[in-house]
C-alpha cells in the first residue's frame, strides 16, 4: 500500500487506512506488522510504500521470527577465528550453531574500551595502532558505519543476518526498512550481546591478541602464533578486515597467494542536512515532521572510470579513521536518530590495478621514494607483479594527506565550489568533524587522476540535483578505505585458500565482502565450509 508520510508515522491513522484497504472494521485489527517500508521521493508528493501484515480477530504472535538456539560447545572441536568484526562474530555464532567451539582472537580492545582510544584521535591526534576505528571488537562498522543495507542478496540470506542482529538486541524495525540501520550509538550493545553469547555457549574471546604468524605444516594451516608468543591450534577463519595491512605483508612473506584488486579513492563530502533534505524531498521546508533525514545515491562516468557516492550518512558525522600513526583518513557514521546538522558521503573515483602506473599516481609514488616509512615498507612498488601495489597507493595518499594537515588529524578541506572552480579558499563552513579542518587546495595537491574526475562528477550531480553543487558543502581528504586493496585467493567451493588447506579467508579483509551484512554472510559461509 502507498500512504503519505504522516499516515505511515501515526499508528492510529495507519490502522484506519489498513482497515479501509481490506474492508474491515478497524476495531477488529489487533496488530499491524510492517514487512517492508521504503520512501518514494521521485515526485513532488512524497509517499511511503508499505507491505503490511494485519492480524484480524486474533492476537499477534509473541515473536515475528524463531530465535536460534545456541547450545554448549565447550567440548566441541576448536576453530580459530581471527578478528571480531561482523565476519568473525557471525562465523563464531554459526560455528556454535553447528556444534564447534570458536576461539576468537581480536587484536584490539572490547567495543566499549575502544571509545577512549577513538576519542584521543580527535582530541590529541593520537592513533593507537591496535585500537581505533578499524581495529577492535565489532570491526570498522561498530563506530564508523552501522548501516546494514547490502546489494549482496545472492550471496546468502540477508534476512537471517538481520534476525540474528534482532535476537541480540537490535530494533526489529531493521527487518522491514528498505535501508536498515542500527546506528553507531546502539550497535556496541548488540556486539556485546553477541560476544556474551559466544562465551556463554563455551566459546572463547581474547582481546588485545594480535596474530602475527600462521603455523603451516606441509601446506596446511594448523594454527596461529600471537604477538605474545602463544599458539592456538585448529583450522583458521581469517577475518581481519580491510585495514590489517600487516596481515597482508605477513601472508606475502610466508608465500601465501594474494592478489591486488581495484579500490575507490576520493574525499568525504559534507552538506548541511537541511539542504540535502530540501533537495531530495523537493521541499523548501526539508523533511518536515514525518520523514527521516534524506539519503542520496550519485553516479557518473568520467574518463572511463566510475565516480560515485559511497557510504552515505544522513544526519551523521565525519570521523578520523586512521589505523596507525602518520596517516590521515576520513570516513562517515550516523547515530540511530540520524539527527545531526550535517549529512555526508564518500565521493570516490574507481581505481583499477593498472592505474598505479598512471602518471599522477606514479609521480606521487616517486615523490615518496625517499620517505623513511615508504622506502622500508613499500620500496618494491615498481614491481608490476607485486600484489600489494594498490595498498601502497592507499598508504602514500594517506601519508600525503597527513603531511598536508601539518602532521595532525585536522583534515585538509575545501569548499565544493572552490574545488570545482580551482580557487584557493580562505574559509570553510561549520563541520561535524571533531578533529578540526585545515583550509587546503585539494584540487592542487591531490593526484589529477582523482581531482579531474571528481570535478566532472560534481558538475553532473549539480545538474541532476539542483542545489547539490554549493559553496555550503565541504570536501575533506582523504577517503581511501572503501574496500580491501588485496584479495586473499580462495577456492570458490571449499572457501579454503587455493594453495593451503585449513585457511579460510573471510569477509571484507579477504576481498569477498563490502559491508557489515555481506561480511556477516561470508562469515557464516566460511563457518559452514569449516564444518
Amino acid at each position: 500500500m502507498r500512504v503519505v508520510p504522516r499516515v505511515a508515522a501515526t499508528p492510529s491513522l495507519l490502522k484506519d487506512q489498513v482497515a479501509r484497504e481490506i474492508a474491515v472494521e478497524a476495531r477488529r485489527i489487533s496488530c499491524i506488522r510492517t514487512l517492508r517500508s521504503s520512501i518514494d521521493a521521485r515526485q513532488r508528493t512524497i509517499y511511503v510504500n508499505l507491505t503490511i501484515e494485519a492480524y484480524i480477530d486474533q492476537p499477534a504472535p509473541d515473536s515475528f521470527f524463531e530465535p536460534i538456539d545456541y547450545s554448549d560447545v565447550s567440548r566441541g572441536r576448536e576453530v580459530i577465528v581471527v578478528g571480531a568484526g561482523p565476519g568473525g562474530l557471525f562465523a563464531a555464532l554459526r560455528l556454535i550453531e553447528r556444534g564447534f567451539k570458536p576461539i576468537v582472537l581480536e587484536r584490539g580492545k572490547d567495543v566499549r574500551s575502544r571509545k577512549k582510544d577513538i576519542a584521543l584521535i580527535s582530541r590529541e591526534n593520537l592513533v593507537n595502532p591496535e585500537s581505533n576505528y578499524a581495529f577492535g571488537e565489532g570491526g570498522a562498522g561498530a563506530y564508523s558505519d552501522g548501516k546494514l543495507y547490502t546489494r549482496s542478496t545472492k550471496r546468502g540470506d540477508v534476512n537471517r543476518i538481520l534476525r540474528i542482529f534482532c535476537q541480540h538486541g537490535a530494533d526489529p524495525v531493521i527487518l522491514s526498512a528498505a535501508h536498515p540501520h542500527i546506528g553507531t550509538d546502539k550497535l556496541p550493545r548488540v556486539i556485546e550481546n553477541m560476544r556474551n553469547r559466544i562465551i556463554e555457549s563455551g566459546g572463547e574471546v581474547h582481546f588485545e591478541t594480535r596474530v602475527d604468524r600462521l603455523i603451516i605444516e606441509r601446506d596446511k594451516v594448523v594454527g596461529v602464533t600471537t604477538a605474545d608468543g602463544r599458539e592456538f591450534l585448529g583450522p583458521v577463519i581469517l577475518a581481519t578486515g580491510h585495514s590489517a595491512r600487516d596481515v597482508y605483508r605477513m601472508l606475502r612473506s610466508e608465500g601465501v597467494c594474494v592478489e591486488q584488486k581495484g579500490i575507490a579513492v576520493g574525499v568525504r563530502l559534507e552538506h548541511p542536512s537541511m539542504l540535502v533534505d530540501q533537495i531530495m524531498y523537493h521541499n523548501r521546508e526539508g523533511r518536515g515532521n514525518y520523514l527521516p533525514a534524506a539519503e542520496y545515491r550519485m553516479t557518473a562516468r568520467s574518463g572511463g572510470r566510475g565516480v560515485y557516492s559511497f557510504c552515505m550518512c544522513p544526519g551523521g558525522f565525519v570521523i578520523p579513521a586512521a589505523s596507525g600513526p602518520g596517516q590521515l583518513v576520513v570516513n562517515g557514521m550516523s547515530p540511530s536518530g540520524r539527527n545531526s546538522k550535517w549529512s555526508n558521503s564518500g565521493m570516490v573515483v574507481e581505481t583499477r590495478t593498472e592505474d598505479v602506473d598512471e602518471p599522477s599516481f606514479r609521480h606521487l609514488m616517486e615523490m615518496y621514494a625517499d620517505d623513511e616509512y615508504f622506502a622500508t615498507q613499500c620500496g618494491d612498488w615498481r614491481d608490476e607483479n607485486n600484489p600489494l601495489r594498490m595498498m601502497y597507493l592507499q598508504e602514500v595518499l594517506e601519508r600525503l594527506c597527513w603531511q598536508q594537515a601539518a602532521m595532525t588529524q585536522a583534515a585538509p578541506a575545501q569548499r565544493m565550489t572552490d574545488f570545482v572552480n580551482k580557487r584557493l579558499g580562505i574559509d570553510l563552513p561549520s563541520t561535524s568533524y571533531a578533529a578540526g579542518l585545515t583550509v587546503s587546495p585539494l584540487h592542487f595537491w591531490l593526484p589529477d587522476f582523482i581531482t579531474s574526475r571528481l570535478r566532472e562528477g560534481f558538475c553532473v550531480f549539480g545538474r541532476n540535483h539542483r542545489g547539490f553543487l554549493t559553496r555550503e558543502a565541504t570536501m575533506m581528504a582523504v577517503e581511501t578505505r572503501t574496500s580491501s586493496p588485496v584479495r586473499i585467493v580462495r577456492d570458490a567451493v571449499s572457501l579454503q585458500h587455493i594453495d593451503i588447506e585449513g585457511l579460510y579467508p573471510c569477509g571484507e579483509g579477504a576481498g569477498y565482502a563490502g559491508g557489515i551484512v555481506s561480511a556477516a554472510i561470508d562469515g557464516e559461509r566460511c563457518a559452514d565450509a569449516v564444518v
